[in-house]
C-alpha cells in the first residue's frame, strides 16, 4: 500500500472512539451483508478505523488490509488485531499492490471534502468487475445538530461554515460522481437511522468532541463547555428522551462495480 502524500495527524482519540462510539461499526456489521466476501479474495477496508470490522471481514477467508488516514486509528487496529495488516493511508492518494475484489468502506467518506478523488482511487484500485461497497453519512445526515452547532458558535463568535469537515451528498449527487468515473451503480438508497448515544446523559456531548473537534479546537475550555451546553439545551426537547440522545442520522448505502 502506497500514498503519494505525507499523512496529517488527525485529532482522533481511538480510546473514546471505541469504546464510547461502538454503534460506528457495529452498524456496519450489515454492510457487511452487501460486501458478501468471499474466501480468497483481495478486499481493501477503506477507513478502518479500530479494525473490527476488518477483523470480520478476515474472518471469512478473505485476504483483508485496513487503511486509515489518522495514526491514533492504526495505531489502536494493529494493536486489537496483530494479525491484519493495516497501514496508514489517505482515502484521496492511496494506491494498491496489486487490483482488488472489492473495496469497503463504513462510516468514512462523509469525511472526505473531495471526493472525486476519493473515486478515482477506489476505481482504480478494482479489478475489472471488482465492487465498490459503501455506507457514509448522507443529505440531511446531523441537520439538526448540525444547526445547533452552528447557532451556538455564532454566539461566541465563531462562522463555522469554513470549520465544516463534512460532505453529506444526496444519492443523484454521488451516484453521478461514481458513473462519470467509471463505476455501474446497482443499488443506492438513502435512509433515515436515528442513533442512541452511549454514556446517556453525556452522549451528546462526547458526540461533539469525538466527531466535531475542529469546530471546538479553536476555542478556550471555558467556549467549549459553553457551546456544548447551549447545543444540548437546542436538542433537547427534540433528540433526548429517557436519559438517552439520539443523534440525528442519514446514511447513503451503494453498491457499484467497475465496468469490464
Amino acid at each position: 500500500m502506497t500514498s503519494d502524500r505525507s499523512q496529517c495527524p488527525e485529532l482522533w482519540d481511538s480510546d473514546l472512539y471505541q469504546d464510547q462510539h461502538a454503534f460506528v461499526w457495529q452498524y456496519g456489521e450489515d454492510l457487511l451483508k452487501l460486501l458478501n466476501p468471499k474466501p480468497g479474495e483481495y478486499i481493501l477496508d477503506l477507513g478502518c478505523g479500530t479494525g473490527q470490522l476488518t477483523e470480520k471481514i478476515a474472518l471469512t477467508g478473505a485476504k483483508v488490509m485496513g487503511i486509515d488516514s489518522a495514526p491514533a486509528m492504526i495505531e489502536k487496529a494493529k494493536q486489537n488485531y496483530p494479525h491484519i495488516l493495516f497501514d496508514l493511508a489517505d482515502a484521496r492518494y492511496f494506491q494498491v499492490d496489486q487490483p482488488l475484489d472489492a473495496v469497503f468502506s463504513n462510516a468514512t467518506l462523509h469525511w472526505v471534502k473531495e471526493p472525486k478523488a476519493a473515486i478515482a482511487c477506489v476505481y482504480q484500485a478494482l479489478k475489472p468487475g471488482g465492487r465498490f461497497v459503501a455506507e457514509f453519512g448522507g443529505k440531511g445526515n446531523i441537520q439538526a445538530i448540525t444547526q445547533a452547532l452552528y447557532t451556538a458558535l455564532e454566539v461566541v463568535g465563531i462562522t463555522a461554515e469554513p470549520l465544516n469537515p463534512w460532505y453529506f451528498p444526496s444519492i443523484g449527487e454521488y451516484s453521478t460522481l461514481l458513473e462519470q468515473q467509471g463505476f455501474d451503480v446497482t443499488y443506492a438508497i438513502l435512509f433515515a437511522r436515528p442513533t442512541s448515544l452511549a454514556e446517556k446523559q453525556a452522549g451528546m456531548a462526547n458526540w461533539l468532541q469525538m466527531f466535531a473537534s475542529t469546530f471546538l479546537a479553536g476555542l478556550s475550555v471555558d467556549q467549549q463547555t459553553q457551546v456544548i451546553r447551549q447545543v444540548e439545551q437546542s436538542l433537547k426537547p427534540t433528540l433526548y428522551s429517557e436519559g438517552t440522545w439520539t443523534a440525528d442520522y442519514k446514511r447513503l448505502r451503494i453498491l457499484a462495480f467497475k465496468v469490464a
